[in-house]
């Protein structure tokens, strides 16, 4: 194929009108395998695709982008870099989104290579236009940008470049261009510095995180909002979250929401704030987070009964997301009525509620009801069980009336709540005093489609993991969920028909 392609190339050099060449030759480079296309275009010069793109034909152009872009993916990184440099900066300010992204792309490709870096180094011009992309109007443009910015901060030439030259003053007054500029730029920050503590030091020095912290106590609540969304992702690594303890962040989060109970607008800010700590307490400890900040839990259980559409979906989630450990549980349990209250406002949520939030709720219940095999204890197994009982006088009825709506989603996320008990003592024996449960959950006609046979299939399969199953399910039911297993989720039973033609 490498002739074809370097043929087509010399013909696109001598058309005027080059677009049915331009078709030719996109059909012979993505018939062509990659290690085919590699050798065609290795000795190719491909200065005429790039100079194609100099037109207001947008079919030429994104004919042209298409070739490019599978193209010079074959290209090695440096080669790429040492050959069309000039050709990439021109994209970069080229009229055409889809141009840029495709320049950006290749840029990023450049930069994330340990020699390509190097060379694009030494080319601040095209960095400083890469940095200028983040300001566009256009989302891809700009995320391609920041994804290529990334790739140039994983080494350390990339970080004194972009933060030890001029290119963080460039920075920082593409920063001013808007508050959504502003706030592209904070996610670039926070990418590079969950990266390494090294990384952090670089962007800490920038003053860009501090500018960002100072804007989680502002005035402006909308931004005061999106800003502790970009804290709490900084949070997601370990030297995140200790240079945010060092810097007093966690105290100031925790007194707004001591605060926001006096301000008719939290309900636009608080969310992110509980969002906050419940990623905290799920990475480093939920007892140590609630106990050092028990303001935290209190606006948990706060919001879960105002049943604010702002508000109580979050709370729900958090309380699902603190359920999932076993630490958590205990903390919940510790709270004592007053998560009981917040239980039994969730148990009527999921009965009565809006559709998303009833499923929401659902999904709460199955992480804090769900207690694997190798974590059961005899204490845990009673907080479970009196969980499960506190739902309503019929808790099995409750779930099973919700597995039985018309409705795959509600189906799926009841059997969901099953399995979170099918595995322990108290709740197969809940499902063995349940007339019909165990003929209903054996029944493969009960629900349709792909989720609703894994979810039933699940449900057995938690069921049989535990090593109770055999004596309280008995022998004959023991091995009938065995059978189930062995069959498979999508087992169909046959059913033979005789045929009566010609009988007479």
């Amino acid at each position: 194929m490498a002739a074809p392609i370097e043929s087509l190339l010399n013909e696109l050099r001598e058309s005027e009108d080059p677009i049915e060449e331009l078709k030719t030759l996109r059909t012979a480079v993505f018939a062509t395998p990659v290690s085919g296309l590699r050798e065609a275009v290795s000795g190719a010069r491909l200065e005429i695709l790039f100079s194609l793109l100099n037109t207001n034909d947008k079919e030429q152009i994104e004919v042209c982008v298409e070739i490019l872009g599978r193209v010079l993916q074959t290209l090695d990184p440096v080669q790429l870099a040492q050959n069309y440099k000039t050709a990439l900066h021109v994209g970069l300010n080229h009229l055409n989104d889809s141009v840029k992204v495709l320049t950006l792309t290749q840029i990023g490709r450049v930069v994330g290579h340990v020699d390509g870096v190097t060379q694009m180094l030494n080319s601040t011009e095209i960095l400083r236009d890469v940095i200028q992309c983040i300001s566009v109007e256009s989302i891809a443009v700009a995320e391609k940008a920041v994804a290529a910015l990334i790739e140039l901060s994983s080494t350390k030439a990339g970080l004194d470049a972009l933060f030890r030259s001029d290119l963080l003053k460039k920075l920082k007054d593409v920063m001013g261009t808007s508050d959504i500029i502003r706030y592209r730029v904070y996610e670039l920050i926070v990418d590079v510095s969950t990266a390494s503590p090294v990384s952090l030091g670089y962007c800490a020095n920038s003053g860009i995180i501090s500018q960002m912290l100072d804007e989680v106590t502002g005035d402006d609540i909308l931004v005061r909002a999106t800003s502790i969304e970009m804290v709490t992702n900084l949070a997601k690594s370990q030297h995140g979250r200790q240079y945010l303890a060092q810097q007093g962040v966690m105290d100031k989060i925790a007194n707004m929401i001591i605060a926001a109970e006096s301000d008719p607008l939290s309900s636009l800010y608080l969310p992110a704030l509980v969002k906050f700590f419940g990623k905290l307490a799920i990475m480093d400890s939920p007892q140590q987070v609630c106990e050092k900040f028990p303001v935290f839990l209190e606006a948990v259980f706060s919001m879960a009964m105002t049943l604010e559409p702002t508000l109580t979906p979050i709370a729900v989630d958090t309380l699902g997301e603190l359920g999932k450990t076993v630490e958590g549980k205990q903390v919940l349990h510790k709270a004592g009525e007053k998560f009981m209250s917040v239980l039994k406002k969730i148990s009527k949520i999921t009965s009565d509620g809006e559709t998303e939030l009833r499923l929401r709720c659902l999904d709460a219940l199955t992480h804090l009801l769900t207690l694997p095999v190798e974590q059961q204890t005899d204490d845990l197994l009673l907080l479970t069980e009196s969980w499960f009982k506190s739902l309503s006088s019929q808790p099995m009825a409750m779930i099973r009336n919700i597995s039985i709506q018309p409705f795959p989603e509600f189906h799926c996320r009841a059997l969901r709540v099953f399995t979170a008990i099918g595995c322990q003592p108290w709740g197969q024996r809940l499902m063995m005093d349940t007339p019909g449960f165990v003929e209903w959950m054996l029944d493969r006609s009960v629900g349709k489609g792909k989720e609703a046979k894994d979810s039933k299939f699940e449900l057995v399969g938690a069921i049989l993991s535990s090593s109770s199953t055999r004596e309280i399910f008995g022998a004959q039911n023991y091995l009938k969920l065995k059978t189930y297993v062995r069959e498979g989720p999508y087992y169909v039973t046959a059913v033979s028909t005789v045929s009566t033609e010609g009988a007479d």
